[in-house]
Parts: C-alpha cells; sequence; structure tokens
C-alpha cells in the first residue's frame, strides 16, 4: 500500500470557498478544496500554496492548520493537512498541465448553499467548517479515517 502526505487550503471570500471540480465523465465528478501531495521534503504550507497555484492559478497565503484528515483506498493511504488559506492575488485558471492531468475541469467560488446536489470534500464543508470558523479554529481537529469514495 502506498502512503502519502498532502496539505489543502480552503480560502473564504465574501463566504464563498475556492474549489475545484475533478470530472472524469462515467467514473467521477466531484468538487473538494484545492491540495495535493507533498512533494519531498517540502514543507505542508509550501506544498497547500503549491497547490493552489497548481490547481486554480490563484496565489494564496497560508495560515493556520485546521483539520487533519485520512483517507484511504485499497492502494493509498493518505493524511491530509488542512490549512486555512486568504486570497492574494491571480485570476482562476485551471488550465496548467497538472490540473488537467487530475481531470479537474473548472474551478469556483461556491457557496454553502451552491454545495446542494455535489459530491463536496472534504466533508467538513458541509457543515462543521461554518461552525468551526465561527468558533475561530481554536485548535487543529483530526477528523477521522473516510474510505475514498474515488480512486
Amino acid at each position: 500500500m502506498k502512503h502519502r502526505i498532502a496539505a489543502g487550503a480552503i480560502i473564504e471570500r465574501e463566504g464563498k470557498i475556492l474549489m475545484v471540480r475533478h470530472c472524469k465523465p462515467e467514473i467521477y465528478d466531484f468538487w473538494v478544496a484545492p491540495g495535493g501531495g507533498a512533494i519531498d521534503d517540502e514543507p505542508l504550507a509550501d506544498a497547500a500554496r503549491r497547490e493552489v497555484l497548481e490547481e486554480c492559478g490563484l496565489r494564496v497565503e497560508v495560515g493556520q492548520l485546521a483539520y487533519v484528515e485520512e483517507f484511504a483506498s485499497p492502494e493509498t493511504r493518505e493524511c491530509k493537512f488542512w490549512f486555512i488559506g486568504a486570497l492574494q492575488g491571480g485570476e482562476i485558471d485551471c488550465g496548467a498541465e497538472q490540473a488537467t492531468r487530475e481531470h479537474i475541469v473548472e474551478a469556483a467560488w461556491l457557496s454553502r448553499d451552491d454545495f446542494a446536489g455535489k459530491t463536496v470534500f472534504p466533508p467538513m464543508l458541509l457543515s462543521d467548517y461554518w461552525r468551526d470558523r465561527e468558533q475561530g479554529f481554536t485548535a487543529p481537529r483530526y477528523v477521522g479515517l473516510r474510505r475514498m469514495a474515488f480512486y
């Protein structure tokens, strides 16, 4: 089994979260906050920042660690660190080679209501995130292990 360490950023602007859509027809279609695997000895915050740039063309500042999530498929066990980020600049563009290789077809700012009818990851964005944000993310929270729905 392959093990992977990853980082992502939850970036909110005007009540909307930056999300990317991974779509491989007949296989999967889901929305997720940008993120991905750390490369070699890359610090996790740097990995989150790089992944946002690669997947959506935006520059962000990465702040506090909010969640630690584990997930598994038959081939991979992954530990992902979700940071709170802030937009610094750029224009949404998911045309980079790294994004197209991952079947990222769209990036958008989605409100909580926009999540209705969509498959959304990480699952905390559907409920806990909004409460945790109001409480100020007092400490990073381990959210457990989930089985991957798509891989």
